[in-house]
């Protein structure tokens, strides 16, 4: 099965190198799928990196693997409390119900050194 693995130093140019990433895996397996399928898949990634970048210092994984009937991304930080949804305002908020709308499946698994947030969307 395909898979791809990127470690990033948390930096915040680690979310437009996230979605190059996405990007190249997309169009390296080309999917058949949704015509929106594409984009949802780039922006759970950079929603999910974005919020390791700005929640959870220091470094982080971004994976991308085909599951049946779609793609798997999961994203591992340093801090384990879980995404939590919030009043959305001018410094964020709508990132975390984002990802839940658009992923068939969520859930997070928490490390002693962090977390892994699992996002799996269908074709």
């Amino acid at each position: 099965m395909a898979e791809l693995r990127v470690d990033f130093d948390g930096g915040p140019g680690c979310i437009a190198e996230a979605r190059k990433a996405a990007v190249a895996f997309l169009r390296h397996h080309a999917l058949p799928a949704r015509h929106t399928f594409h984009d949802d898949v780039l922006l759970v990634v950079s929603e999910l990196v974005t919020n390791a970048v700005r929640h959870a210092p220091g470094p982080l994984v971004l994976g991308l693997g085909l599951v049946p009937d779609g793609i798997g991304i999961t994203v591992r930080d340093t801090n384990s409390s879980p995404p939590r949804a919030r009043t959305p305002d001018q410094t964020g908020g709508r990132g975390w119900p984002i990802v839940q709308s658009l992923a068939r499946r969520v859930r997070v698994v928490p490390h002693s050194d962090g977390k892994t947030v699992h996002a799996e969307l269908a074709r």
